[in-house]
């Protein structure tokens, strides 16, 4: 049995805080096969369209927020034989920054991966999305349609690709299947939506949550396991608080 441990969009430094630590503990527990990070692991809030023209783009946070994220990804992924990485829009923001200023585009080092020495912590990043387990894909999740119900953006594009989709960025717990045998499942995210200043009353049709993958031979079977308000969730058998 290889199991995959699944995280999505932990947008540092807007991650929920107890469910990272707890889910931490999980992984140091289970040292799972695999860690698949489905995107948005640093928000790169201080670069983004929103923070142009405002005091937030004069912040000097980005290298705490990259070395925060870089702690964080290596605790979920140390005891892990492998760590998976998928691009996203909010790590995008690095490069649409780069444009900015053409002269920059083709510095190594500030390529994402280099800037974030995934390499150096025994990670891959993929540009693209990544089938890391026959008739699986990893992507992102804004690759095409979004929708507002949980699972449907996966199964867009499970019927787009003609394969099962383990994807994020909605922000939404959730998993679908497709009568023609394209299954899709989503996952969530560990954002805290409190830290979210773009919401308004910090309210959103969001839900916390990872998943669990276990596999034998080409069988998968997904786990979703929802995350509460406090970052307390029950992963087998064992109560995290």
């Amino acid at each position: 049995i290889k199991r995959y441990l699944v995280i999505s969009d932990l947008q540092v430094p807007f991650h929920h805080q107890a469910a990272v630590k707890n889910v931490i503990k999980l992984a140091r527990k289970e040292k799972f096969d695999s860690v698949l990070v489905v995107g948005d692991e640093i928000d790169f809030n201080t670069i983004s369209k929103w923070a142009e023209g405002t005091p937030m783009a004069y912040r000097q946070t980005i290298h705490d927020d990259r070395e925060l994220t870089k702690e964080i990804l290596w605790d979920l992924s140390e005891y892990s034989a492998e760590c998976h990485i998928i691009r996203s829009n909010h790590t995008d923001r690095l490069y649409s920054t780069l444009l900015k200023v053409p002269g920059l585009i083709n510095l190594p080092e500030l390529q994402y991966p280099k800037f974030m020495g995934f390499a150096e912590m025994g990670m891959t990043y993929h540009k693209e999305a990544y089938e890391f387990h026959p008739g699986w894909m990893l992507a992102h999740g804004d690759e095409g349609n979004m929708s507002q119900h949980a699972g449907i953006t996966a199964l867009n594009l499970a019927k787009k690709w003609g394969k099962s989709v383990l994807c994020g960025h909605t922000h939404r717990l959730g998993q679908s299947a497709y009568s023609e045998g394209v299954g899709s499942h989503y996952r969530a995210n560990l954002m805290d939506r409190k830290k979210a200043s773009y919401l308004r009353y910090g309210s959103a049709n969001w839900q916390m949550g990872f998943a669990i993958l276990e596999t034998i031979g080409k069988v998968l079977t997904p786990t979703l396991v929802p995350v509460g308000s406090d970052g307390s969730f029950v992963a087998l058998g064992k109560a995290y608080a």
